[in-house]
């Protein structure tokens, strides 16, 4: 195996967001279990379209965190179930639990700051 094909393997061992949002990966000490199984969802499943790309991208899904859908757990938990127009619902890939994981762990999540003009 080549060099540079070793360090691709390593980079995309990264659970995904690993270099783009460090502050979200490093809080995980302060989530309870159902935080983590959401958080750990969160990257393998949504991640690919809400956190920041690692490499290149022509576009990417909104940041998602607390303040998401107006804070409303209960239009989190439906719009992860039943997607929306551009995202596919993922009530046949989660269990009811395994959403409520991800909502949880969403409500952790800070706003992100405003983009300075």
């Amino acid at each position: 195996m080549s060099r540079r094909v070793g360090i691709v393997l390593l980079f995309l061992a990264l659970p995904a967001g690993a270099s783009a949002q460090p502050s979200v990966l490093n809080q995980s000490s302060a989530l309870n279990e159902q935080q983590r199984l959401g958080q750990t969802l969160f990257t393998q499943s949504c991640g690919v379209c809400h956190l920041k790309p690692q490499i290149t991208a022509n576009t990417f899904g909104p940041t998602l965190s607390k303040d998401s859908a107006g804070g409303r757990e209960d239009v989190m938990r439906e719009t992860i179930m039943n997607g929306t127009p551009r995202m596919p619902g993922f009530k046949l890939t989660f269990e009811p639990a395994q959403i409520d994981a991800i909502v949880a762990y969403l409500k952790t999540v800070p706003a992100p700051q405003a983009a300075p003009r």
